[in-house]
């Protein structure tokens, strides 16, 4: 048996937890194993949960023993499944792994056939290790298409925006709510919109909802940051821009003889905010969200847009 393994991309790690009926179907969602390592960390306690009968054959669970016998044993994979210790030391030694504020650490393996999207939770008390298996070419399939990303449009299919996979989406209701939705691809029309069994939707069923109900839709990008600084053009006064929120909260700080954008600098530069990430939150809380300008992408390291190229002309020789 060949086995690859690496660290789970952004992408690859929404597929570590349960999927919905409609993504588990189009990925090819076998079922997935939980262990825990038990009190003194050095047991090894599984749970498996089938997903679908048809794909869940001895042959794939002879294959699945083997994988796991090389993630304990074989040296070059680590053998972060040893022990909880063992596991731990391997998280701490791939940080650029962690997600869900480092509480989880992704991480997958592929054979010719099959996908393992693993989790780990290196912590007591916990369950320590979660494996989710898929039929590879499904899942690597399903992951090509959404990259294209959600369309979210008008009832009249004029897009209005897109969001990564996994990306949320802020609904602003007419009583002042807003919701916040976790989206997740399904196909070129259709979209799961949060969670529970009424969450799917067509994309023109989803917009005709929203205009019907007097909500507007903003996306809530993941390439943005929670917050940073920035300064009024009038007052250059040093203020504060919330992603999904509108305008700029005031933000005192002495600049003790540092210009105002020095200060800025050095405080978006504590945050790991980039120059393109700051231009991207500044044209969202000044002109709206949906707009493309509020997309980090669009920008160079220097915070500058980034000019479209111009297309051939068909004569060009």
């Amino acid at each position: 048996m060949e086995l690859t393994f690496h660290t789970a991309t952004p992408a690859e790690r929404l597929y570590t937890t349960r999927q919905s009926t409609q993504i588990g179907g189009q990925t090819g969602s076998i079922g997935h194993l939980r262990a825990d390592m038990g009190e003194d960390g050095k047991g090894f306690f599984t749970k498996w949960q089938s997903h679908r009968g048809d794909m869940d054959t001895e042959e794939f669970h002879q294959e699945l023993e083997s994988v796991l016998n090389a993630l304990v044993g074989d040296g070059q994979y680590g053998g972060f499944l040893k022990s909880r210790d063992a596991m731990r030391d391997f998280c701490q030694g791939h940080p650029e792994s962690g997600f869900n504020d480092g509480f989880a650490f992704g991480f997958r393996a592929d054979t010719a056939q099959y996908a393992y999207l693993i989790r780990l939770q290196p912590y007591k008390g916990e369950e320590n290790l979660f494996i989710y298996c898929y039929r590879r070419d499904w899942l690597d399939s399903h992951m090509k298409q959404a990259e294209k990303g959600i369309r979210f449009i008008t009832p009249h299919y004029e897009e209005k925006f897109r969001v990564a996979d996994g990306d949320s989406v802020r609904i602003r209701c007419p009583d002042g709510r807003q919701l916040d939705r976790v989206c997740r691809y399904i196909d070129e029309c259709h979209v799961e919109v949060g969670t529970g069994w009424d969450n799917l939707y067509h994309i023109c069923q989803f917009a005709e909802m929203m205009e019907r109900n007097g909500n507007s839709v903003i996306p809530l990008r993941s390439s943005l940051p929670a917050v940073c600084y920035g300064k009024t053009q009038e007052k250059r006064a040093i203020v504060m821009f919330e992603r999904g929120f509108d305008g700029y909260r005031s933000a005192s700080y002495v600049t003790k003889g540092r210009t105002s954008q020095k200060l800025v600098d050095e405080l978006n530069g504590e945050l790991g905010v980039s120059k393109a990430q700051v231009a991207a939150m500044l044209a969202g809380a000044m002109r709206g969200w949906a707009t493309p300008a509020a997309d980090p992408k669009n920008y160079d390291e220097q915070g500058q847009p980034i000019k479209a190229r111009n297309r051939d002309r068909g004569d060009a020789r």
